[in-house]
């Protein structure tokens, strides 16, 4: 089954890249263009890898912003 129909990118393709080290969805987007194009297989994209790193989009206040 595919995931982005823009680049006909499956889920054995995202799961082999997230699997290869891309944590976030620009690293996807370099490694197989999935997320590239019309933008809406971003979420499935985002919770395939938030299955693999839970911290995956969440923002960590540092404290140069407090």
């Amino acid at each position: 089954m595919y995931v982005c129909i823009c680049f006909a990118v499956t889920e054995t393709e995202l799961t082999n890249v997230i699997s290869a080290g891309a944590r976030s969805e620009e690293e996807v987007g370099d490694a197989c263009a999935a997320g590239t194009g019309c933008g809406s297989c971003l979420d499935r994209i985002c919770d395939r890898i938030s299955a693999v790193d839970p911290l995956h989009g969440l923002r960590v206040a540092t404290a140069d912003a407090a």
